[in-house]
């Protein structure tokens, strides 16, 4: 086999059951917007995807909240790491974001994503969510519209030489 370079890595996407799994088992992501002079910046937020969307939570006052409000168009980068998955894989989503803050949204989701938080600990997670419950938070819904996706693993297959040994 001729060496093999890392310029095209478009081959490597992610298929849809590793996608799947990703989403479920991981429960971090980066968080991307737009300032007012349109400079993107992020923060790593805990999310809850369900029905196809991003659903992660911040106060109201956070510079986040104002500038989706103006400039719904956002970015939402997941990988595996931490989650347990041993191959490297990411997914970046751009799509839009609407700021709920309707009481039937926070009734569902605060409880989910402190069980995501949370995890084999009710009393935490309950404890989680009363802190959730606070009167200048909103919930951020992510519509994806595309994404890339990346996994390692043909990678790897491709160039054993550079995977890494256990």
């Amino acid at each position: 086999m001729p060496d093999r370079d890392y310029e095209d890595v478009t081959k490597y996407g992610l298929d849809q059951g590793s996608e799947a799994e990703l989403l479920a088992r991981q429960i971090e992501c980066t968080f991307i917007w737009s300032n007012s002079e349109g400079h993107p910046l992020g923060v790593i937020m805990n999310y809850v995807f369900r029905d196809g969307r991003f659903w992660l939570t911040a106060s109201s006052q956070r510079a986040r909240v104002p500038a989706v409000r103006r400039d719904p168009r956002v970015s939402v980068v997941v990988t595996s790491r931490g989650s347990g998955i041993t191959t490297s894989k990411s997914l970046t989503y751009k799509g839009r974001c609407v700021v709920r803050e309707d009481e039937a949204t926070k009734a569902w989701f605060y409880p989910a994503l402190a069980a995501a938080v949370r995890p084999g600990d009710p009393e935490a997670a309950a404890a989680f969510v009363r802190h959730l419950d606070s009167p200048r938070r909103v919930v951020l819904e992510v519509v994806p519209e595309a994404r890339i996706g990346f996994d390692s693993t043909q990678m790897w297959q491709d160039t054993p030489d550079a995977a890494r040994r256990e």
